[in-house]
């Protein structure tokens, strides 16, 4: 009776370290493919985007690498807009909304005579200037007009598509 009982114990060992294991494992890893949807809106004013994760962190850092300087950090960033530093794949990183806690975007009369720092409150603005500005920047820095191949968009339906 004794050794069943042992055994009965070594075999929950098991089974829980395979499932913490597992779940740390499922925590961490990345899909190639994220779909930039958020519990925070009610309603989406337009299609979803479906961002490139693999794309981005690894197709594109390896193609240009100079311009991807800061790896991760490039997307992923402190509350001073600084590159998180050392960042790889599979690391514990916020979602955008942790910080940038308004849903939607501002602009128009509502964003008038608010600072840079207030608009970045909202979650939709951050990620559009996130993204639109690296993409700027490497269309810039590339002499990529918009009709250009591997021009990188900066309109809403290049990235929204239906």
């Amino acid at each position: 009776m004794h050794k069943q009982l042992k055994l009965l114990v070594s075999g929950l060992g098991v089974v829980a370290f395979l499932c913490v294991t597992v779940g740390l494992y499922a925590a961490s890893s990345v899909p190639d493919v994220i779909k930039m949807e958020n519990k925070a809106y009610k309603k989406h004013k337009r299609p979803i985007v479906e961002f490139d994760h693999k794309k981005h962190s690894e197709d594109y850092s390896k193609k240009h690498p100079g311009f991807y300087k800061n790896g991760c950090g490039e997307c992923h960033h402190d509350e001073n807009n600084k590159p998180l530093a050392g960042l790889k794949p599979g690391d514990d990183v916020q979602s955008c909304i942790t910080c940038h806690k308004k849903p939607g975007d501002i602009k128009g009369k509502k964003a008038k005579g608010l600072s840079k720092k207030q608009k970045l409150d909202y979650q939709a603005y951050a990620v559009h200037e996130n993204c639109r500005g690296c993409h700027r920047s490497y269309n810039k820095k590339n002499k990529l007009k918009s009709k250009s191949p591997g021009y990188a968009p900066t309109t809403c339906k290049k990235c929204h598509k239906k």
